[in-house]
């Protein structure tokens, strides 16, 4: 996962996507996840993992 262009780790679920985001400073309940303006989601989105 990268945030801003800087890579921030590995999400395998929802939880590290918003604990990733938490730790960037950036509070997950302000943003809509499934925004493509704002997340690019690969292979899915993010209700969808594998």
């Amino acid at each position: 996962m990268t945030i801003l262009g800087e890579p921030v780790g590995v999400a395998k679920s929802l939880v590290d996507v918003e604990d990733l985001l938490r730790r960037a400073g950036i509070n997950p309940d302000e943003i809509a996840l499934d925004s493509p303006d704002l997340i690019e989601w690969r292979g899915g989105g993010p209700e969808v993992w594998s």
